[in-house]
Order: C-alpha cells, then sequence, then structure tokens
C-alpha cells in the first residue's frame, strides 16, 4: 500500500510529460496574431522594392543608351537591337555593343524603349519604360514605371 502511495504522489506533484491542448492552440493563436500584423508590412515592402528595382534598371539602360550615344556621334540607337550590335565606327573598326541582352524590370518582363522619344516633351532622350506589376504595356501610362515623369 505504500508503494501505491508513492505513484499518486508523482502524479499529483507536477509531473508533466507535455502540453495541453489549450498550450498549444494559445502559441497558435498568438503566433496567427502576429503574423496577421507582419505579413502585410511585408509584402507593402516588397511592392516599393520591386518599383525601386526596377527605376535602377531603367537608368542603368539609360546609361548604356548614353553610352552608345557617345561612340556613335552623339545619336541614340533608333532600336534596342542596334544597341546590342555594336556597329562600325566612323573609321571602319567594330564597336563594341552598349547591351548584351534586352534588360528587364523586377517583373522579369524587359524594358520597352523608343527613341525618338514620343513620350515626353524633354524628347531629347530615348524613352525607357516598364510594363509594370500587370505586365502589359500601357505606353508608360497606368502602372508603367517611365524614365520621363516623376513617380
Amino acid at each position: 500500500m505504500k508503494r501505491r502511495s508513492k505513484i499518486n504522489n508523482r502524479i499529483t506533484s507536477g509531473f508533466r510529460r507535455g502540453f495541453t491542448l489549450t498550450e498549444v492552440l494559445l502559441v497558435l493563436a498568438i503566433l496567427g496574431v502576429i503574423a496577421a500584423m507582419v505579413i502585410p508590412n511585408l509584402i507593402g515592402q516588397q511592392k516599393v522594392a520591386m518599383v525601386r528595382q526596377t527605376k535602377v534598371n531603367i537608368n542603368g539602360f539609360e546609361q548604356a543608351a548614353k553610352q552608345y550615344a557617345a561612340t556613335h556621334e552623339g545619336e541614340f540607337a533608333r532600336d534596342i537591337n542596334s544597341m546590342m550590335s555594336g556597329g562600325q565606327g566612323p573609321d571602319g573598326k567594330p564597336l563594341a555593343a552598349a547591351l548584351e541582352k534586352i534588360p528587364k524590370d523586377a517583373w522579369n518582363q524587359p524594358l520597352n524603349y523608343e527613341y525618338p522619344n514620343s513620350k515626353a516633351s524633354n524628347a531629347d532622350r530615348p524613352a525607357i519604360w516598364s510594363s509594370g506589376a500587370n505586365k502589359q504595356n500601357e505606353d508608360g501610362a497606368g502602372d508603367d514605371i517611365n524614365n520621363w515623369s516623376e513617380q
């Protein structure tokens, strides 16, 4: 009989082997509340980061267009393919290509290029734009990101 009382003491003295269902559900509820607060902020920051990355890509593309113009007597390329083939200089020597491949935006879509620029009043530089998050070319309008207007 003394032996049985030791077992009962062990059970009632607070010795446990795991978590109760209530404790597990409470932890899951707390994690759910934290996730509900954090995830919308992360998604918003991702969109901002993608727009910034696209603006950087457009700027890099514009610099390549300026480099092309510098080696081609101040004339910008009429299309992207001209920038990808170096062509020949005035002395007949081959020129290096300004671009190896068509630049892409943060949504992995090719950037658009137009010269002469019909999109802006200061048409002295090429128009370059991304199709934006919806991946539909709206000629620089809508959610498109471009190099001729502040967005």
